[in-house]
């Protein structure tokens, strides 16, 4: 019997732990093969793939972001052979599941929760030919109606094989995310989560993991993300495999965690910002929102001041990356307080804050509630809302025009230097800011057509010189500032459409190879020539230095070998002019 799993991943470099574990379950007694894809690839190419491995049965892992795009394979693929039993599973069709057999009839089996040993055992069945009426934990078709098995019971996790010893992942181990998992459940009951419904938290054995990441990372793993739902829920357990992977980590390596922040222990962020190497952690922290009545609508328990202690040590530690998640959307959360938890977030200055909205997920409790707040919300995959009793569409919408610039201008990190002068000396807070830019944004239809770097420099300078034109000149510096800076390279091209005359670079190079005290003693330790001044370095002139100094001219140099930059301020002597 010729078995695949398969899936459709988000981007070609994630991966499925899920098929995974299934390959590895199903071992010895069946010699499964994994085929993954993306939501971008065509549906006939996939077809066309799957059908040309000759199986006999397929199973498909479904979740949130691919079940839209799965279901035209499904239905495609039962076209061209009618005998090919398929099997559903994952998350987003372990609940409701007579809404999915009836919606997906070309699918024969759905099995719900945990498919390791649910798996093994159907394909057991199947391959007798006997009824599947034994297996617990699936739902299928019998005499023409739908029907639904008893719930399997949880697995002991040291017993499942691991399913990370695959000869045909070795080549991709360092270019693709590896995705690990310590403990399965969660011990919070946040009612937007689907980790809510399972009661309790199990562990896999902390040596075998050790061993498991070992492996990895001897075989080039480079970015491996843990999945467990609150990583540092036990303590000595996450300071243990921190500890290890500080130790035995590989040059290159970085590891992200989903933790719960208010739980922190300070020791164990001291211990962190001493031993951890350099952005060999990265932390994901979900905030959602500051508002209390709204945490506890959805029975969230966050204490506010301990998170931001934690997230603000590990801040000023400066070794581990934050992505912050905020989402719109929440039982009780109008448009002024979600501005609140936005500019509650934003001070922390997280590396990466994520913007989401509520999606109503199957299984839910704010699904089972929804009519309770108001809820409309989409019928189909992601299933996100539309608005609620305190958030209409238009409140929606607008929130969407802040994500947009969010993403693009602070999360990408291309001018924080001009974005932290806008959101302390502009605007009366980030929030107003992002809002404001985001819908002019969206009015001058940009979020309909692609931008490069330069387009991104430009459409801040048309926004800022119609809304504050008075900070111009202080702005146009900033963004200089950033824009060279942080080209790797000595940039071919600038946004700026006043750039200097060759002329006058030339003249202002030649200044500069003179009197290299002009930028000061580390400039002039670099003993660069003219002809290195010419081929590494930018020069121009400010408006206004960062300082307030007027007549300030700016010099960025290219190290040729390394790609560092240096940035360095002189002021021009009053004999010197620009021409142009």
């Amino acid at each position: 019997m010729k078995i695949v799993v398969s899936t459709l991943n988000a981007k070609f470099i994630h991966t499925c732990l899920a098929l995974r574990y299934l390959k590895a379950s199903a071992a010895p007694e069946y010699n499964v093969k994994m085929a993954e894809y993306t939501i971008k690839d065509p549906v006939m190419n996939i077809v066309i793939d799957l059908h040309s491995m000759k199986p006999d049965v397929i199973g498909f892992s479904c979740y949130i972001w691919n079940i839209e795009e799965t279901i035209p394979v499904i239905e495609m693929l039962k076209i061209v052979n009618p005998s090919l039993t398929i099997v559903l599973g994952g998350p987003e069709v372990s609940y409701d599941v007579y809404e999915w057999l009836d919606r997906i009839p070309q699918a024969d089996y759905i099995v719900m929760g945990e498919g390791e040993a649910t798996f093994k055992e159907l394909l057991q069945s199947i391959e007798a030919g006997e009824s599947a009426d034994h297996v617990k934990g699936i739902a299928y078709r019998k005499d023409d109606k739908n029907h639904i098995n008893p719930p399997a019971p949880k697995l002991s996790l040291s017993e499942i094989p691991s399913p990370f010893r695959f000869e045909e992942d070795l080549a991709d181990l360092g270019r693709r995310v590896t995705y690990v998992e310590t403990s399965r459940g969660c011990p919070y009951s946040c009612q937007f989560c689907l980790s809510s419904i399972e009661i309790g938290v199990r562990y896999f054995p902390a040596e075998r993991m050790k061993e498991e990441l070992q492996y990895l990372m001897d075989n080039g793993a480079k970015t491996i993300k843990f999945v467990d739902r609150t990583f540092n829920i036990r303590r000595n357990y996450a300071l243990d495999m921190f500890q290890f992977l500080i130790d035995e980590h590989r040059p290159g390596c970085v590891f992200q965690f989903e933790i719960t922040a208010d739980i922190m222990r300070p020791e164990v962020l001291e211990f962190l910002n001493k031993e951890a190497p350099p952005g060999l952690f990265r932390f994901e922290i979900g905030v959602q929102s500051t508002n209390d009545e709204t945490n506890e609508l959805v029975m969230r328990k966050q204490n506010f001041e301990k998170l931001a202690r934690t997230v603000t040590m590990v801040k000023d530690g400066g070794k581990i990356d934050q992505h912050l998640d905020l989402i719109a959307g929440l039982p009780g959360e109008d448009y002024r307080s979600f501005r609140k938890t936005f500019n509650d977030v934003f001070s922390f200055r997280p590396e990466e804050l994520q913007l989401g909205f509520l999606k109503m997920l199957r299984g839910t409790g704010v699904r089972l509630s929804a009519e309770k707040h108001g809820y409309l919300y989409m019928d189909r995959s992601p299933y996100e809302i539309l608005g609620n009793d305190v958030l209409s569409f238009d409140d929606v919408i607008r929130i969407k025009q802040v994500e947009d610039v969010l993403e693009k201008y602070w999360n990408d990190h291309r001018m924080d230097t001009t974005l932290e002068y806008l959101v302390t000396e502009v605007f009366q807070s980030p929030f107003d800011f992002f809002q404001e830019f985001g819908s002019y944004w969206e009015g001058k239809g940009w979020s309909r057509i692609g931008h490069q770097l330069e387009d991104l420099f430009r459409r801040l300078a048309s926004f800022m010189s119609e809304r504050a034109p008075e900070h111009m000149d202080r702005l146009t510096t900033f963004m200089k500032i950033d824009y060279l800076s942080n080209s790797k390279t000595k940039p071919r091209t600038v946004w700026w459409s006043d750039r200097l005359e060759k002329r006058d670079e030339t003249a202002l190079i030649k200044l500069v190879n003179e009197n290299p005290l002009l930028l000061g003693e580390a400039f002039q330790s670099l003993n660069l020539s003219e002809r290195e001044l010419h081929k590494h370095t930018v020069v121009d002139v400010l408006p206004i230095g960062p300082d307030e100094v007027e007549q300030t001219f700016l010099l960025i140099y290219y190290h040729p070998k390394t790609n560092e930059r240096d940035v360095f301020y002189g002021s021009l002597p009053s004999k010197f002019s620009v021409i142009s």
